[in-house]
């Protein structure tokens, strides 16, 4: 008489467990055994953790009615107090600027950097996808290097660029602009305006940068609409204008949006253009109060202060990019069908 051991069940038992398919898949390679989806299951939640942990601990700082750092970890509130919400909305920083203004010059930038550098970049990305010229690969090619340098890199001549521009005023009551024109030899001027030291010079330096990501964003899309469209247009009597404006903008419209929001994300929170161009206070932006909310020593930092202006900093950003997610990773995926 033989008899049967349990083990080897218990062993098939387990095997059988660990990769049954419960991914709902009829067939073919999307099958998961539990086992993968188990870990798959386990990083991401080690994600979230790591990507919520510095979040739920500014927030908790945000709700203290304390400026002191807490001692211990807290990633829970104790308290809800919006006593640091109120300090900031009522004077941010000890700067005689209020926070309206700041919000102001933030939008600004963020804005109208967004829109001026969409205008530029579609036109130029039309003709880069619609065109055949002479060096249109070298121009192409010139046009995206800047995304392959850091950022940092492209301070210093935006820099000396935008300081060589300077309205001043002679002794003599004369008028100049710098570099064209100058006061006689001896005669002393006073600085009216600067272009770096200025939300304009910013702007531009600004757009400098925001250009090559969007010509690069907009032209990808371009090539997949149909050159039939156009040339359809232009049979029943449409100029190239028309065609433009009536035909390839409409059809390009949700990725303008998508272009223009990564570009008002960044823009939102730029600090090194406007720390290292600007100089009064009245200029200012939230990224760069921001960081004026630090001190020399950690003990000298308004934590609740600093953890609540950086909810406010970060909140536009996030409910943009929550409400347009799905669009925006559409529009940087349908670009990549056709080179």
């Amino acid at each position: 008489m033989t008899t049967v051991t349990k083990e080897p069940k218990r062993k098939n038992f387990l095997v059988r467990f660990f990769t049954m398919d419960t991914s709902g898949s009829k067939g073919g390679s999307d099958k998961l055994p539990l086992w993968r989806q188990l870990l798959i299951q386990l990083i991401c939640l080690i994600i979230t953790i790591e990507v919520m942990f510095p979040i739920m601990y500014i927030i908790t700082l945000s709700f203290s009615s304390k400026s002191t750092r807490p001692s211990s970890l807290e990633l829970f509130p104790k308290e809800l107090s919006l006593v640091a919400y109120q300090q900031v909305l009522d004077r941010p920083t000890a700067n005689p600027v209020t926070f309206l203004e700041l919000l102001k010059n933030s939008a600004l930038l963020s804005i109208l950097v967004g829109l001026a550098a969409l205008l530029v970049a579609v036109t130029a990305a039309y003709a880069f996808s619609r065109f055949k010229f002479k060096l249109r690969q070298v121009l192409m090619l010139m046009v995206f290097i800047p995304l392959l340098m850091p950022a940092v890199g492209l301070v210093t001549p935006l820099f000396l660029l935008m300081n060589s521009l300077q309205i001043k005023t002679c002794a003599d009551g004369a008028m100049i602009i710098q570099p064209f024109t100058a006061c006689d030899p001896g005669v002393a001027a006073k600085l009216l305006f600067n272009l770096r030291d200025s939300l304009i010079g910013v702007g531009i330096a600004m757009i400098s940068t925001a250009l090559p990501f969007a010509v690069w964003n907009l032209k990808g899309y371009l090539d997949t609409i149909p050159h039939e469209l156009e040339e359809a247009a232009a049979i029943d009597g449409a100029d190239p204008n028309q065609v433009f404006f009536q035909i390839v903008i409409p059809l390009a419209a949700p990725q303008l949006a998508v272009t223009f929001f990564l570009g008002f994300i960044g823009h939102w929170q730029e600090f090194v253009l406007p720390w290292l161009f600007l100089t009064q206070p009245k200029d200012y932006t939230l990224a760069m109060t921001l960081y004026n909310m630090t001190g020399q020593y950690a003990n000298s930092i308004p934590w609740n202060r600093f953890a609540a202006m950086a909810i406010i900093v970060a909140l536009p950003v996030a409910i943009v990019y929550i409400l347009l997610q799905k669009q925006i990773v559409n529009g940087l995926t349908t670009g990549g069908v056709k080179g």
